[in-house]
């Protein structure tokens, strides 16, 4: 095996765009990373900048990076030697931060995905919400957006509740009118998203439940950053007698991109083996 060598992995979202430069070796590290929201940038040239930022940074030519693979929407990125379905990139991810995960669940701005995987950070089985249902990072950013909050602000306005209010509506449209209805019935801000956090959290202990998924559970993506979703979990666990153990980490976030950027190392050496046996 090569010593060291680097490769890029990037994660377009529908909000986000994630990037990790990691150095490839016997014991592959986190060189740097990066995240954009995209507002209404264009995808594409917002991924091709942050690509060239990352390079010039590092004093690198996009040449001496072995591989550069996606995930997400992995069309929008043009320079890609390679893509990677999102569940292995977070399966992959999520197996980096904590080798011992057995189950990833994975919480997107679209959708949460509860994901089973083997030690080697293989997929075994999965299972998802739809995109309908109001427990996704985007119902909560378009809620907190109605209640005047950042999305940054969340997690710590909902840990300031005192008494919860869930709401009823599985399907988002549903759920957002609720909200409208608590509003104009004086339910505080902090007692609405508590709600929405109790509301999501039950519905993700019912997926990890429904894949028969097994402790230890990490989660990934942006919502595994919430404080208070994370209380909302814990609690809802409590409740249900569900003994799950959940970790998250500091960079949920980029899991996805992470695990990309392994899966192509991983590849590239591959493709070297194979040209060295052709050979």
């Amino acid at each position: 095996m090569e010593n060291s060598f680097y490769t890029m992995g990037i994660d377009v979202g529908s909000n986000f765009i994630k990037l990790v430069l990691i150095d490839y070796s016997n014991n592959p590290k986190i060189i740097d990373k990066q995240t954009e929201k995209i507002r209404k940038r264009n995808p594409t040239q917002l991924a091709d900048e942050m690509i060239n930022t990352m390079l010039e940074k590092h004093n690198l030519k996009y040449e001496e990076v072995a591989y550069l693979a996606s995930t997400g929407e992995g069309d929008m990125v043009k320079r890609k030697r390679g893509h990677f379905y999102g569940m292995t990139t977070h399966a992959k991810g999520a197996n980096f931060f904590f080798p011992e995960t057995k189950t990833v669940v994975d919480m997107g701005a679209l959708f949460v995905r509860a994901v089973k995987i083997t030690e080697d950070a293989r997929v075994q089985d999965y299972k998802m919400t739809g995109q309908c249902a109001s427990g996704s990072g985007q119902f909560v950013e378009n809620i907190s957006r109605y209640l005047g909050l950042s999305i940054e602000e969340v997690g710590d306005v909902s840990l300031q509740a005192q008494a919860p209010e869930v709401s009823s509506g599985i399907c988002a449209v549903l759920a957002e009118t609720d909200v409208i209805n608590m509003v104009s019935r004086g339910i505080t801000t902090p007692n609405i998203i508590k709600g929405i956090h109790i509301s999501i959290a039950g519905r993700i202990i019912k997926l990890i439940s429904s894949l028969k998924g097994e402790s230890p559970i990490m989660l990934t993506g942006g919502m595994a950053l919430n404080k208070g979703m994370m209380q909302a979990i814990e609690e809802q666990l409590a409740e249900t007698g569900k003994k799950f153990i959940i970790k998250t980490h500091p960079d949920a976030i980029y899991a996805g991109a992470i695990g990309a950027a392994l899966w192509g190392g991983f590849r590239h050496l591959k493709l070297k083996e194979k040209k060295a046996v052709a050979v």
